[in-house]
C-alpha cells in the first residue's frame, strides 16, 4: 500500500549583531517538552463535537487567515515557476510565534499582515486553530509541531517560551549554532515531526539565536477512492510541450462551477476536508489567475454552480518545492522593520535580533487512495439534488489545487505545470 504524503517546514532564523565564539556541545534534550493533543478515532463524532466546542476559532480570525492565504499565496505563486506547493498556514504559524514576541514597529507591521490587534487574540486564536486542526487517528492524519532553538549563551524571556509552549505547542531547545550538530539535531527533529518523509541537511551560523521551526504533516484517503484498474497512460501539455502521465479517471457525482477563465471541482476526503482543482481555460495561465490576492481568492470563493455526474482525469504527480526568498516576499507585504538590525524583538531578547532567513519545504503526492493534504471535516455534495448537467474535470494541461479545511481554511495551495517532475 502506498503512502502519500505532504509536509512543510517553516525556519525562522534570528541572528544577533554580534557573532559569539562557542564550544561543541551534545545533541540537545529539550529544555521544556510539551503534550500534543491526543489521538481520537475515526469515527468518534461525539469527540470532533466536543473539540469544536472547546476550541471556537472565531469568523474574524477565519476572515483575517483567508487574507493573509490569499495575499501571500499570491505574490509566492505568481513568482514561482514550474510546479509549485505552499502552505499559508504553516507560514502563518510561524511568524505568530515570533510576533508574540515582537515590540514597536516591528510588531505592528507583523499584527497588520497577520490581521490581529494583539499578542492575547494571535495566541488565543492559534492555540484553538491548532486545537481543532490536530487530527491523528486510524486512516487520517494532521499533525502540527512547532519548536523553538535557543542559544545557549543568550539570555531570553521566559514569558516568550511559555507562551510559546503553551498556546503553540513549541517544544524548547538549547542550541550551540557554531556546531554542526546543532543542525544536524534540528533536522532529526523534522524528520521525527514528519513521520520521516523530510530529513533536511541544515546549516547554521555561529551569529544565530534562534530558530523557529514549524512542522505540518498530513494524510487522508479519498472518499471515493480512484480504481487503480482505470489508471491509464495520457497526454498532458505543458507550456514546453506534451509530457506522458499517469491518469486516475473516475465518475463521481459532485458540485462544479463555470466561471469564465476557468472551472473548479473539488474531491472529498474521508475526514471532511477537499481538494479543489481549478483549470484555466485554454489559452489562459495559471498565473495569470493568481496575478492579486483578489484574484487568487475569487478562485475559492463562491458557491458550486451546478452538480453532476463529474467526469474525472486526474494526473499522479508526486514533487517537493523549496523556498527561499520568502523575506522579500514578506517585505513587498509590508512587514520590513522585522529584518533590519534595529527590528524590535524586545519580547523575545533583550539581546540585539532579527530575522535574517526564512525557508519553507514542501512535498505533496496523490495518487488512486489518496493525497496528503491539509484538510478537516468537509461533507462533499452535502444537499445536492439529482444530476442537471455533465461537467468534466480533465486535467491535462497546468492547473491550480488548493486543499480547504471544513471551516474554509486554506491549507495548502499549488501550480501543477508538469506532473512528470
Amino acid at each position: 500500500m502506498k503512502k502519500v504524503f505532504i509536509f512543510t517546514v517553516i525556519i525562522l532564523t534570528l541572528f544577533s549583531l554580534c557573532a559569539c565564539s562557542k564550544s561543541p556541545e551534545a545533541l540537545p534534550k529539550a529544555i521544556a517538552a510539551v503534550v500534543y493533543p491526543g489521538e481520537e478515532r475515526f469515527n468518534d463524532h461525539e469527540a470532533r463535537r466536543d473539540k469544536r466546542k472547546q476550541n471556537p476559532v472565531e469568523d474574524g480570525f477565519l476572515a483575517s487567515l483567508s487574507d493573509f492565504s490569499y495575499l501571500t499565496a499570491s505574490a509566492v505563486l505568481s513568482d514561482s515557476e514550474g510546479n509549485a506547493n505552499y502552505s499559508p498556514v504553516s507560514l502563518y504559524f510561524a511568524l505568530a510565534v515570533a510576533a508574540t514576541g515582537a515590540g514597536g514597529q516591528t510588531q505592528r507591521q507583523l499584527f497588520e499582515l497577520l490581521g490581529v490587534s494583539s499578542s492575547a487574540e494571535l495566541s488565543g486564536q492559534c492555540s484553538n486553530l491548532f486545537r481543532l486542526l490536530y487530527t491523528d487517528n486510524e486512516i487520517s492524519k494532521l499533525t502540527l509541531a512547532n519548536s523553538l532553538w535557543l542559544d545557549v549563551d543568550t539570555t531570553f524571556n521566559d514569558a516568550f517560551a511559555k507562551n510559546a509552549a503553551g498556546h503553540f505547542y513549541a517544544s524548547s531547545f538549547p542550541a550551540d549554532f557554531a556546531d554542526k550538530a546543532t543542525g544536524e539535531a534540528m533536522g532529526k527533529w523534522i524528520a521525527e515531526n514528519t513521520a520521516g518523509t523530510l530529513s533536511p541537511e541544515l546549516t547554521t551560523d555561529p551569529r544565530q539565536i534562534l530558530s523557529i521551526i514549524s512542522t505540518v504533516y498530513f494524510y487522508d484517503e479519498w472518499i471515493n477512492r480512484f480504481d487503480r484498474d482505470n489508471t491509464a497512460a495520457g497526454v498532458f501539455r505543458t507550456d514546453s510541450g506534451d509530457v506522458d502521465s499517469e491518469y486516475m479517471n473516475g465518475m463521481i457525482f459532485g458540485g462544479f462551477s463555470r466561471c469564465g477563465s476557468f472551472s473548479r471541482a473539488s474531491l472529498g476526503f474521508k475526514d471532511g476536508g477537499q481538494m479543489v482543482f481549478i483549470l484555466p481555460e485554454d489559452g489562459v495561465s495559471v498565473r495569470e489567475l493568481i496575478g492579486s490576492a483578489e484574484a487568487f481568492g475569487s478562485l475559492f470563493a463562491g458557491e458550486d454552480t451546478g452538480f453532476a455526474e463529474v467526469k474525472w482525469q486526474v494526473p499522479k504527480f508526486d514533487f517537493e518545492c523549496n523556498y527561499d526568498k520568502l523575506p522579500e516576499t514578506l517585505i513587498s507585504l509590508g512587514v520590513t522593520d522585522a529584518f533590519r538590525p534595529d527590528a524590535d524583538f524586545s519580547g523575545i531578547t533583550d539581546s540585539a535580533a532579527y530575522i535574517s532567513e526564512i525557508i519553507q519545504q514542501t512535498r505533496i503526492s496523490i495518487d488512486e487512495k489518496g493525497v496528503e493534504a491539509a484538510a478537516f471535516t468537509q461533507l462533499n455534495f452535502l444537499g445536492a439534488g439529482y444530476p442537471e448537467d455533465e461537467f468534466e474535470m480533465i486535467l491535462d494541461r497546468p492547473f491550480i489545487y488548493g486543499i480547504k479545511a471544513q471551516n474554509g481554511t486554506l491549507l495548502f495551495v499549488g501550480i501543477c505545470e508538469n506532473p512528470s517532475r
